[in-house]
């Protein structure tokens, strides 16, 4: 009684989109739906999906539990979808699922979260749809390091060493991962001397950066802080909360994703810059390539996506108030 007590729950929290006399049906789950990021992603497919009349699209949000998850997958595949496409809440998981569709003979389209290259290639009809992880560090790195040499000022000690806080993503996580280290890496390359104060996760959550930040700020490397890097807008604007509250404006604080309310941080001031994480085409690309295999197509068929061993990569782009508009 307990399980299907589950199932119905399940079924009930599932989103229909387009026409309920649908041919194809399309199973789409997000990690979480109040992730800020992956709101936009959510809307942006359903909006995509608005165009095509002939598909039906199941859209479940796994509220950040990988064995919901996998709940929703297996309804999913019960109710005859032609095609998967996954935004994982565990990428450790991933050949769980694709065991399942496999088993099925489904397409699936894992995107925003990477599985392992070796579990994408266990199974020739899975793909991937996503940024390259490490790019997004890069390119903060790049942002920061042009800004400090305009602005001797943000050097408080003088001692020409970047003193700086990080607020990271999900621990495992390959965005989180690979921004923390390149962002880093990147000023080193570039001969500026780094030195961390704090380094904490706060799971992308705007709420629990600003505890965090909160905490450094009454600590005792509070006047030693000269630049807050994020893992990702959520947490910046949480950073500059924080900071504002506690009358450190001037310091730089630097996000990823370049949702709306970040640019219009940057445009005032607020945010000293931010890394284009292409939520649209992100969404457009993994709901064209799950329709087309859901319809029997190749997977970049007809489309501008360019497929490279069943993986397409969004590029990043830096913004700061030169480019902006």
């Amino acid at each position: 009684m307990k399980k299907l007590t589950v199932l119905a729950t399940l079924i009930a929290g599932m989103a229909v989109g387009t026409s309920a006399v649908a041919d194809t049906k399309l199973g789409f789950t997000v990690y979480k739906y109040d992730d800020n990021f992956m709101a936009v992603v959510r809307q942006e497919i359903l909006k995509a999906a608005e165009k095509d009349d002939d598909i039906k699209l199941l859209m479940n949000d796994s509220q950040n539990s990988q064995s919901m998850q996998n709940d929703q997958i297996d309804i999913l595949l019960a109710r005859g979808v032609k095609a998967l496409a996954i935004n994982l809440v565990d990428p450790a998981a991933a050949p769980v699922i694709i065991r399942k569709a496999k088993m099925d003979n489904v397409p699936i389209v894992f995107y925003n979260k990477e599985p392992s290259a070796k579990a994408l290639a266990s199974y020739d009809k899975a793909y991937f749809v996503g940024t390259e992880s490490k790019e997004a560090g890069i390119i903060q790195g790049d942002l920061i390091a042009k800004h400090w040499a305009v602005n001797p000022k943000w050097d408080l000690n003088g001692d020409g060493v970047i003193q700086y806080v990080l607020l990271k993503g999900e621990p495992g996580h390959p965005d989180a991962e690979a921004r923390t280290k390149y962002v880093i890496s990147t000023l080193n390359d570039k001969g500026y001397k780094t030195e961390v104060l704090h380094l904490d996760t706060a799971m992308w959550d705007t709420a629990m950066a600003k505890d965090k930040v909160d905490a450094w700020v009454a600590g005792p490397n509070s006047s030693k802080i000269e630049v807050v890097i994020a893992n990702n807008d959520g947490m910046a604007m949480g950073a500059v909360e924080s900071l504002k509250a506690a009358g450190m404006t001037d310091i730089p604080v630097y996000g990823v994703d370049a949702l709306a309310e970040a640019l219009a941080m940057v445009r005032s001031g607020q945010l000293a810059g931010t890394v284009l994480n292409d939520a649209p085409n992100q969404a457009k690309a993994t709901y064209e390539m799950t329709r087309n295999l859901g319809t029997g197509l190749a997977a970049a068929e007809g489309t501008e996506w360019n497929l490279v061993n069943r993986v397409v990569r969004v590029p990043y782009l830096g913004i700061d108030k030169s480019n902006l508009d």
